[in-house]
């Protein structure tokens, strides 16, 4: 036992130092996944606007080696709907359909599942910082009663138990400071996640409806475009 309080004088440091560790780490995350969202959408609408006229201009003349020149320029090459539209090119000999749904498909498992596991993180910091503060709560209660315990008859000065409760005190209070914030910042997150969903399957939708048409009007010839040999431009994440 004389062991065990030996190690809880000191948890209460262990304590704070996991606080602050949480807390950096979950605005790290929190930066990181704006970050994140931010190279995969269009900065205004009317950047996106103008990118799929270019894109509907170039399908028109039946030029799809620009439309994919387009796509993997440094202005688009990082950014979602481009490179699910280079998706699109390589399957000019599916149905509108198949490729809007194959177009989904990729955009939830390279896009959106990265961003969700990334954001998931978020939610292990609000969940945790409150759990380390009321283990501190618990810990400076510990050493409290184990102060009053070791004074023995001649009892115990309140002074003595100030450390000791302040422990308790700070740490949960610390622990809120932490959580509060970041449910905010998660929540922040999740808007702008949602924001960029709901942004590229309407971009997605346009552009499928303007393939379909010009391919109706055979205007478009069917031509294979093999993947892009960029390892960091591959896929869509």
């Amino acid at each position: 036992m004389e062991v065990l309080y030996q190690v809880l004088e000191v948890a209460d440091k262990v304590i704070y130092a996991t606080l602050g560790i949480t807390a950096m780490f979950g605005i790290f995350t929190v930066i990181m996944v704006t970050r994140r969202i931010a190279q995969k959408r269009f900065a205004r609408p009317a950047q996106a606007e103008s990118f799929l006229e270019e894109v509907h201009d170039n399908l028109k003349s039946g030029n799809t080696e620009a439309v994919v020149e387009l796509c993997d320029s440094p202005r688009y090459w990082s950014k979602a709907v481009p490179q699910l539209i280079v998706l699109a090119m390589q399957n000019l000999d599916r149905p509108a359909n198949k490729v809007r749904r194959l177009m989904a498909e990729r955009f939830e498992t390279d896009v959106l599942a990265d961003l969700e596991y990334r954001a998931g993180w978020i939610a292990t910091v609000v969940k945790s910082a409150p759990m380390l503060g009321l283990l501190g709560t618990v810990i400076g209660m510990i050493n409290a009663f184990q102060t009053i315990a070791g004074s023995g008859k001649h009892g115990v000065h309140p002074s003595a138990l100030a450390d000791d409760i302040g422990v308790a005190r700070f740490t949960t209070a610390i622990g809120l400071t932490v959580a509060i914030p970041m449910t905010v910042l998660g929540a922040m997150v999740s808007v702008r996640i949602g924001k960029l969903s709901d942004g590229v399957q309407e971009q997605v939708g346009r552009f499928v409806d303007d393939l379909d048409a010009i391919r109706a009007s055979g205007k478009l010839s069917l031509i294979h475009i093999s993947e892009p040999t960029r390892p960091e431009r591959s896929g869509v994440g």
